[in-house]
């Protein structure tokens, strides 16, 4: 990497004196995954308000500076060499809020409408999954219980369409508001976000600020018994005492990528302090205490020899889950 290429707090001119922007140089994106891997974003930026979003998008594109939009860092895995430009972050604009109640012409949805109808749920970006979660059971909605099985942001699961058994975001998504790089608040339909298994259409260009929701209502005890019933079935089967991103590959068409990394004979494979986990092998992991230190290319070069062994062995080009950002070292 050339030093030329990196962005330093004072190529942001006046937005490095807002009031309303968190701006922080040479911050180890290893503090703000999951995986706790990658090198440095050149600036980490924290908008406090839209507003300041949308002056530090319009001062970045006027500088050519480029804009890489995170969440909470749990389906992140960022090169050794960092991130050039700016890393924003929503983590600070994370209201949930309950409007009106909604009837069966109140608009589409992709939820059947529940026998005591629905809710309309306006939620910003930086919301956790867990906060959303709790707010609709503190009101008696339903249609999120999916979410006590996704850690992370709101904003990230919308681009990803998060999601477990239960349902994922597309299930209960009415619209996405998003601003591109000219400062343009856009708002898209449910149609129009693309939505499918764990991606959407929402364009990596712009950066989505919140959503709307529509939630049926329903009984607390039924949905604490769906969410008791997900946790548990995680804790039975995920890894613990590692730093992971969860599963690594999305599921082939009829097929689980676990199933086929195992019976190829990979679980336990390692390269460093990365290795296939021996509880679930769609969890590739890294071990904190390993020495040395496990570094992003060591996760990389296991998913790259995974992929080219599950192929080898049943014919199947696997697809990761797991978005890769940043440059090598």
């Amino acid at each position: 990497m050339k030093e030329s290429n990196k962005i330093r707090l004072d190529h942001l001119g006046e937005l490095a004196e807002r009031g309303d922007l968190t701006l922080v140089g040479d911050e180890p994106m290893s503090r703000h995954t999951t995986l706790r891997l990658g090198g440095p974003a050149d600036v980490w930026a924290e908008p406090h308000t839209v507003e300041g979003l949308v002056a530090l998008l319009t001062g970045c594109a006027a500088r050519s500076i480029a804009v890489t939009q995170v969440g909470a860092g749990t389906n992140l895995l960022v090169r050794d060499g960092g991130v050039r430009g700016v890393v924003v972050n929503l983590r600070r604009l994370n209201a949930v809020e309950r409007f009106s109640d909604l009837g069966p012409s109140d608009g589409p949805s992709a939820t059947v409408d529940a026998p005591g109808g629905s809710v309309r749920i306006d939620v910003q970006a930086g919301c956790s999954t867990g906060r959303l979660l709790a707010a609709a059971r503190r009101w008696g909605l339903g249609g999120v219980e999916f979410l006590a099985g996704v850690p992370g942001s709101v904003g990230g699961g919308m681009v990803m369409n998060a999601g477990t058994y239960l349902g994922e975001f597309t299930d209960v998504t009415q619209s996405v508001r998003s601003v591109d790089r000219q400062g343009r608040l856009i708002t898209r339909a449910h149609a129009e976000c693309g939505f499918r298994y764990r991606a959407s259409d929402l364009p990596s260009t712009e950066v989505v600020v919140d959503a709307t929701l529509r939630l049926p209502r329903r009984d607390a005890t039924a949905i604490d018994a769906d969410v008791s019933q997900l946790r548990q079935h995680r804790r039975q089967r995920e890894p613990t005492g590692v730093h992971n991103n969860g599963s690594t590959f999305k599921n082939p068409p009829g097929d689980y990528a676990g199933r086929l990394i195992e019976s190829a004979g990979l679980k336990g494979l390692r390269r460093g302090g990365a290795v296939v986990s021996p509880v679930h092998a769609n969890w590739l992991v890294v071990e904190p205490t390993h020495t040395p230190r496990a570094r992003a290319s060591d996760l990389l070069g296991l998913i790259d020899e995974v992929r080219h062994r599950v192929a080898e062995t049943h014919g199947v080009e696997l697809e990761l889950e797991v978005k890769v950002i940043g440059e090598s070292s």
